[in-house]
């Protein structure tokens, strides 16, 4: 569900079956183009529904979209290391570092050590946190993430495999990977 809109799975097969139909040399260039029109409006709609979102959440709570998903797994799992928050949203150690000093300085966590390995930092709420958690919207983890994790598996594989090869074209780096979206 994103803001509160249920989003139906597509169907495989009528996916499937919308596919660019098997064109001539001559033709090939103008539906070339006119794919490359279609798939730049649809990733200007991701990004667009990805922009507001983050908007949103900067407006009713304060924070980025990734100071308040990490804020939420605080929440949800009292205790949390540093490590695990940094496994959790599959983002890089000094990401989440970065980001619980954030909302350490800001009071909506607190930082920890307890148990025998006096080493290991441990998360807990903060009545505030609490308070920025119940007038943000959702989802926490962003549309985006929720909106995948919707998908049908077959979509999602496919999706996956197409949006590989784009990279792979793009030359991207693959450190840019574990950046939040809402940190680029």
């Amino acid at each position: 569900m994103i803001h509160g809109m249920k989003i139906p799975k597509p169907d495989p097969v009528e996916v499937a079956s919308q596919r660019a139909p098997v064109v001539t040399p001559e033709a090939g260039e103008s539906v070339q183009r006119e794919s490359v029109v279609q798939v730049l409006r649809q990733f200007r709609q991701v990004f667009n529904a990805v922009r507001t979102h983050f908007q949103q959440v900067e407006k009713h709570a304060g924070l980025g979209g990734a100071q308040l998903w990490a804020l939420s797994l605080v929440a949800d799992h009292p205790g949390l290391g540093v490590s695990e928050l940094a496994a959790t949203m599959d983002v890089h150690q000094s990401t989440a570092s970065n980001l619980v000093r954030a909302l350490v300085d800001r009071q909506l966590i607190r930082a920890h050590r307890s148990g025998a390995d006096k080493r290991v930092v441990q998360l807990t709420m903060e009545p505030a946190g609490n308070a920025v958690l119940a007038r943000a919207p959702g989802p926490y983890t962003g549309v985006l993430p929720s909106a995948l994790a919707s998908l049908d598996d077959v979509v999602l594989e496919r999706l996956q495999q197409d949006l590989g090869v784009l990279i792979m074209t793009l030359g991207s780096d693959e450190h840019a990977a574990k950046v939040p979206i809402s940190q680029m």
